[in-house]
């Protein structure tokens, strides 16, 4: 793992949070790290823990008797469900009558949302 990453705590076998690794900073015993770790759930916290490498990389271990591991968290491919792509495209090759129009339902495009005009507006 390494800095950034996002990864899943288990605690006794089951998911428990999930934490952005901040920091490794190596501890006056070989072998060891201090991991520095953004809690992300509400309120947000920041922990450091002091690890071996094997339990930075999925070992399990305790913490008062209370099993725990770390999990790095994969992100999935990108898959549209709904819409998987043709084997072929076949929009350039229909008459222009038969084309999707630019606002049709098979046209959709991401909207930006931009947050700093409505705090002006707020304010």
């Amino acid at each position: 793992m390494i800095e950034k990453d996002v990864v899943l705590i288990n605690v006794e076998n089951k998911p428990a949070f999930f934490a952005r690794i901040e920091s490794f900073i190596p501890d006056s015993k070989p072998n060891w790290w201090h991991v520095k770790l953004l809690i992300l759930q509400m309120p947000l916290n920041v922990v450091t823990w002091i690890l071996r490498h094997e339990q930075i990389n999925g070992e399990e271990f305790t913490m008062a008797g209370t099993s725990i591991r770390i999990e790095k968290v994969e992100v999935p491919k990108e898959l549209d469900i709904e819409h998987p792509e043709p084997e072929t495209d076949r929009t350039n090759d229909a008459p222009e009558d038969e084309k999707p129009a630019k606002n049709s339902p098979q046209e959709k495009h991401a909207r930006i949302l931009s947050f700093d005009n409505k705090k002006d507006k707020e304010s």
